[in-house]
């Protein structure tokens, strides 16, 4: 009796554990500062590497200097860089000729088509300096034969695909070969200038503007030959051609001209004449342009 009683108060065993859990003793010793694995406690990290590298770096009087060196050469080649572009272009001088505003525009446009009713001619300056061609509509701007010159390409592409031509070999060629022309153009423009000993106030942006106007009456022509056909295409051509050369002949008459009775004192009259047929020739040329750049895009 007093074993069964034994037996029945002794409590219940617990099953056998196969591992022993070590996890609070191992955090116990890591708060007293043993060891961990995986943690190195005297290699510096990689951060605290390149910090100390980059202050050597700048510590170092021999790559201060070097680069010093190197910050010099750059600006003196950017420099030279910029006074070799001013030599062949000034960028204030070609805002000048981009100061264009709408009412400009369309006063422009109105005397390129219709310069007949046009009176004053005349370059207003002020200070010896040429107003900019929103202040005065008789001034020349590459604004609007910038725009000619990209809607005339345009409109050539739709031309040659409204007639199942168009290629971009074709539109390339189209768009080349109008631009040689205007190179062409300026060049004898300059040559002949040069050759003369002509002095004006006329620079080489002043001739490609005068040059580039041929491309509104170049749009004009080649919508009336799409709109009215082989004839509407030649009356275009015509009165295009007439305004252009009115409007060169009285432009440059304002800046070539006004030098004959300077030159012509002492000199004979051979240069005065050779200036006026400058002026004619240049005029008579646009519309042998505005035919052969044309005459393929309309059938």
């Amino acid at each position: 009796i007093n074993w069964q009683q034994k037996a029945r108060a002794a409590p219940p065993q617990a099953d056998p554990v196969l591992f022993e859990d070590t996890s609070s003793s191992a955090s116990a010793m890591n708060t007293q500062g043993y060891y961990t694995p995986g943690y190195n406690m005297g290699a510096p990290s990689s951060d605290m590497q390149g910090g100390a590298g980059m202050d050597n770096l700048f510590a170092d009087p021999m790559a201060n200097a070097a680069m010093m060196y190197g910050s010099s050469l750059a600006n003196q080649g950017k420099d030279m860089v910029n006074k070799e572009i001013s030599r062949f272009m000034s960028v204030n001088k070609l805002k000048y000729f981009f100061a264009v505003d709408t009412r400009y525009v369309l006063k422009k446009l109105m005397i390129l088509m219709f310069p007949y009713t046009h009176q004053d001619w005349e370059v207003r300056y002020h200070r010896d300096t040429p107003l900019t061609p929103r202040q005065d509509v008789n001034a020349p701007d590459l604004y609007i034969p910038t725009m000619a010159f990209i809607t005339y390409i345009l409109l050539a592409g739709m031309a040659l695909g409204i007639q199942k031509r168009f290629s971009p070999e074709v539109l390339g060629l189209c768009a080349s070969t109008a631009l040689v022309w205007i190179i062409i153009e300026v060049l004898v423009m300059l040559l002949s200038l040069y050759l003369l000993t002509v002095h004006s106030d006329l620079s080489t942006f002043d001739l490609i503007a005068y040059s580039g106007y041929k491309y509104v009456g170049m749009i004009f022509t080649v919508l009336c030959g799409l709109l009215f056909g082989s004839d509407g295409y030649f009356v275009a051509l015509a009165w295009s051609s007439c305004a252009l050369m009115f409007f060169i002949v009285r432009s440059l008459k304002m800046k070539i001209l006004p030098s004959i009775s300077a030159d012509s004192m002492g000199t004979g009259s051979a240069k005065p004449q050779l200036r006026l047929y400058i002026t004619v020739a240049t005029a008579v040329f646009q519309p042998i342009i505005i035919y052969w750049l044309t005459s393929h895009l309309v059938r």
